[in-house]
């Protein structure tokens, strides 16, 4: 093999893969985006790439940041090569590969967020955007309110100067710009959470008041909040990921693969304007919320259906999931019995065509996603994406036993052993809690329904409890498959 390129702006032109062709040297920031992990970088920082390619948004230019300490492996690894980042496309058909240049700093980790604050209190940062995972923004699982309570909300409530979250951060440079006599910058979360833009929009406003109620009722009048959808399968890089850049003679540290698949709709309601993303694909519309419910549904709950038994039986990735053939049916049983009926056609998709999409995406074997990867933070992603289903079901007088085995099968996880005996490490920011609970709930299943802050009301919905109550004594009496065999027999 030829040697190897390293990734920086003086190597540009010796790689033979598509690469910028605009000047990244005349590029000015527009975007301060917070969380700089692979799904950013092969989604919202892609899209902007596409329209510098045709000459345009050249002072939209990200600046990337974060607030916790472990993205400072990240920031190191993106400045040695110039934040340029090699996307790798892993059809099922061939594998593509190019380099993408919308990023043009990383901001340094700080205690207090200094550099964080000053830099989003510039009124050339128009948008400040972020991926902070679903748990993120603290809020009560149950009612969905603010959680005031939370010890990072209460630090950045008596320390606004040195806050500890991006929130904090956020209004902190708010309070700058409206004292100087800027306007606001608009708050674009890329999250998966329903209506997001109006989550993020109460924890920003939530935590103002804390501190500022004047700052508060400033932002809630002219800061905006565009809920939006995202979509597209980014894996975690390891060596095999990493392998694939050098495949293509390029020294990479943060290479991304991802799936031959994007989507992204957003609202069109940005305070001090926005890039043309439409141009290259993004949907503008009033209606998100039909587009992300069908996504989270489908897609972010149907990864649930999968990762807990996933793990459970040692399957390592989503695609091998797929390939099995009981868990499969168990998938497509559960997508088109109980969670298609909650989900209404989009732009002329049907619902069950979506999961048929979906499952020829989780079904693409060069997709190296894993079980671990998805199944993570459940506590979150349970309560944001299955529950919300669940409820509708209940409400509608529909099935739910499709949905109480999923449940069963996250609780039967949570008990930290496979089938074969090995360990389940910790995978989840309540994962001691979790345990406990889901051990206790071996010999008393109700004990995993008590949860409150994820389960509620749910623990007394009889059509829920029992079935739950069934599946989870049967995983654990005669193991996953034969219930999954069960469930899938069952007329």
């Amino acid at each position: 093999m030829d040697e190897l390129i390293s990734l920086s702006n003086a190597t540009l032109d010796q790689l033979t893969v598509e690469r910028p062709r605009y000047d990244r040297a005349a590029l000015k920031p527009g975007i301060l985006h917070v969380g700089v992990g692979n799904f950013h970088r092969a989604h919202q920082a892609w899209y902007l790439h596409r329209l510098m390619q045709q000459g345009k948004a050249k002072d939209w230019a990200i600046i990337g940041a974060g607030v916790r300490p472990y993205d400072a492996v990240m920031r190191e690894k993106l400045l040695a090569q110039d934040c340029l980042t090699t996307l790798i496309e892993l059809d099922p058909e061939k594998i593509s590969a190019e380099v993408i240049g919308s990023m043009i700093d990383y901001l340094p980790i700080e205690n207090g967020n200094g550099a964080l604050i000053r830099t989003m209190s510039n009124p050339a940062i128009r948008i400040v955007s972020m991926t902070v995972t679903e748990s993120g923004y603290y809020v009560d699982p149950v009612t969905n309110g603010f959680d005031a309570n939370h010890p990072d909300v209460q630090h950045d409530a008596q320390n606004p100067l040195a806050p500890r979250t991006v929130f904090g951060a956020m209004v902190a440079a708010l309070r700058m710009r409206r004292d100087a006599g800027h306007a606001p910058f608009t708050g674009l979360s890329c999250d998966n959470l329903q209506s997001n833009g109006d989550v993020l929009r109460q924890t920003v406003i939530s935590m103002a008041r804390l501190s500022d109620p004047e700052l508060a009722d400033w932002i809630d009048t002219n800061a905006t909040f565009p809920n939006s959808m995202v979509d597209c399968i980014a894996p975690s890089t390891g060596p095999s990921e990493l392998a694939l850049a050098i495949d293509f003679g390029i020294d990479d540290a943060a290479v991304v693969t991802h799936e031959a698949y994007r989507q992204w709709v957003i609202e069109d309601n940005f305070c001090s304007g926005r890039p043309d993303w439409d141009e290259v694909g993004a949907i503008f519309t009033d209606d998100v919320h039909a587009f992300e419910t069908m996504k989270i549904r489908v897609l972010n709950a149907g990864h649930q259906v999968l990762a807990n038994v996933g793990e459970i039986l040692g399957l390592q990735t989503i695609s091998e999931c797929m390939r099995h053939p009981v868990v499969s049916q168990f998938f497509g049983k559960v997508q088109r019995t109980e969670i298609a009926p909650t989900v209404s056609s989009v732009s002329g998709k049907s619902p069950e065509e979506y999961v048929g999409l979906v499952e020829s995406r989780f079904s693409n074997p060069r997709i190296v996603d894993t079980t671990r990867r998805v199944a993570f933070d459940g506590s979150a992603r349970h309560t944001g994406f299955v529950l919300p289903i669940l409820r509708d079901q209940l409400k509608a007088g529909r099935s739910v036993t499709g949905l109480a085995l999923v449940e069963a099968l996250w609780a039967r996880m949570c008990a930290g052993t496979r089938e074969d005996g090995s360990v389940i490490e910790a995978n989840d920011p309540i994962w001691d809690r979790l345990s406990e609970a889901a051990l206790a709930a071996k010999s008393n299943p109700a004990v995993w329904l008590e949860q409150s802050r994820i389960y509620g009301d749910l623990k007394d919905a009889k059509p829920f409890s029992s079935s739950f109550s069934k599946w989870l004594d049967m995983v654990w009496q005669n193991g996953c498959e034969a219930a999954l065999i069960a469930y899938v027999d069952e007329a």
